[in-house]
């Protein structure tokens, strides 16, 4: 075998781990990015092992169905970390920012300073899978604190008189997340303390979360694999996993692909085994801290 051929088997090979990492990032099986995109889970599952010739245009299709970018998947070599929040904002930049951000990254001009703002104390935001308890802890403790309570999901159906389901059938999974990044800057403009619920896919997309590290003490809940099904399971909703045998695979990736960005929180609450009133009391507990700090700074 000659080197090119070597060389087109690695690409091949990281291709296929690039695009298995994104599907589970964005919480979506085999079976639901096969229907969602109309390619075969068979063609899917041959792309992510890495056999076979890719075809670019089954290729585009998968991304869109994800709500990526294909560049994303192609990229040589290890991008840095922040790349995709800066393409992002390169992106929605004016013409004299990106003039200035040239100047800068040339050494032609100095950075404006930067100042330095952490998210106040009472400004919380919840992350973590499904079944994680956002829902039912962050109203629970909410209520205790007196404080508002606001679902990002129950906010965007509320907005677009359409559920998320629909909205992702009918503008896919970018139109989505254009449509969380939106609410979520709204909200974040909103006075007053606040709990915040955020989907569990909040994380795959670069520019959103950095936007909630920047806006919210952000606390992690997570909990054992086998405790997220169970209660995915009571609430009689297995989405993005319906109808599949492999749900329990399938919800273990998906975790393993989020684990580093659900990690950057500030806050880290194991619910694994807690009653729901003891795991409010420790949320409660959690944000203490955050809120000592805010009212010594007032």
């Amino acid at each position: 075998m000659d080197m090119r051929q070597t060389d087109d088997q690695e690409f091949l090979a990281e291709l296929g781990r690039r695009v298995r990492h994104m599907r589970a990032l964005r919480g979506m099986s085999r079976k639901v990015l096969a229907r969602v995109s109309g390619i075969s889970e068979r063609y899917i599952a041959q792309l992510e092992s890495g056999e076979g010739n890719v075809s670019i245009k089954l290729l585009r299709r998968a991304v869109a169905a994800m709500g990526t970018s294909i560049e994303d998947l192609v990229m040589d070599g290890a991008a840095p970390q922040d790349w995709p929040i800066i393409r992002d904002l390169l992106r929605s930049a004016s013409d004299a920012q990106i003039a200035r951000a040239r100047a800068i990254l040339a050494g032609l001009a100095p950075p404006r300073p930067v100042a330095e703002t952490a998210p106040a104390g009472d400004r919380i935001a919840l992350i973590g899978l499904r079944g994680a308890g956002k829902s039912t802890l962050g109203r629970m403790a909410a209520e205790r604190l007196g404080w508002a309570f606001v679902e990002l999901n129950r906010e965007i159906e509320h907005a677009h008189g359409l559920s998320v389901g629909e909205i992702i059938g009918l503008y896919g999974q970018g139109g989505l997340r254009r449509r969380e990044h939106a609410m979520l800057r709204e909200i974040a403009a909103r006075p007053g303390a606040m709990i915040l619920a955020t989907g569990g896919g909040i994380v795959a997309e670069p520019i959103t979360f950095d936007l909630l590290l920047s806006s919210f003490v952000t606390v992690w809940l997570k909990a054992a694999p086998e405790e997220h099904m169970a209660r995915v399971r009571q609430q009689g909703d297995l989405r993005p996993m319906a109808d599949d045998p492999a749900a329990m695979q399938e919800l273990r990736t998906i975790l393993a692909s989020r684990e580093a960005l659900y990690a950057l929180a500030r806050i880290t609450i194991d619910t694994t085994e807690l009653p729901v009133d003891a795991a409010a009391e420790r949320l409660v507990a959690a944000i203490a801290p955050a809120r000592q700090r805010k009212r010594r700074a007032v």
